[in-house]
């Protein structure tokens, strides 16, 4: 997938197509890709890992005096949070990639932080690298959109019931 240096002078790791194939293939960001039945089956497994990991943090954490109910719901409200901070890194990643697959010009470093560069895509190259942001890219980041809302609600609801207990 590598431009050739007469047509793009950015180095390969720093080309927008070649960013979205390492994030996809990388473990962190790759379940993201994976149909609707996977993907909710990975963030169930996600959180029972969290959940049985953060259960001895939860006992120490809790006083005597709070009921088995009231510690394995603040172990739930603690898994939620931890799950929030993935959701939010999943967007964070697969935004950055959609605004470099989209944009008509790329920043890119040669060497260091201090020679910075602006390469303005050639057509071709662009209606390429849209068409892979809009259609592979967005609908991955409207799923994490809405996994991030499903999950604050039930974070809220958590706390809401660990305040009425």
């Amino acid at each position: 997938m590598c431009i050739p240096k007469k047509i793009c002078p950015v180095p390969y790791d720093q080309q927008p197509i070649n960013e979205y194939a390492s994030l996809k293939q990388s473990c962190f960001f790759a379940w993201s890709t994976f149909n609707i039945f996977r993907y909710i089956m990975n963030i169930w497994i996600i959180f029972c890992v969290l959940f049985f990991m953060c259960l001895p943090f939860t006992f120490s954490l809790v006083s005597v005096k709070q009921s088995l109910l009231e510690t394995f719901l603040f172990n739930i409200i603690l898994v939620t949070g931890f799950l929030l901070f993935i959701f939010i890194r999943l967007y964070l990643g697969w935004s950055y990639i959609v605004k470099r697959l989209v944009s008509a010009s790329i920043f890119y470093e040669e060497s260091g932080w201090y020679d910075g560069q602006i390469w303005i895509k050639t057509v071709d190259i662009l209606t390429k690298d849209r068409l892979i942001g809009m259609y592979e890219v967005m609908p991955l980041i409207s799923r994490i959109q809405y996994s991030f809302i499903c999950t604050t609600i039930c974070f809220a609801l958590e706390i809401s019931l660990y305040y009425l207990l």
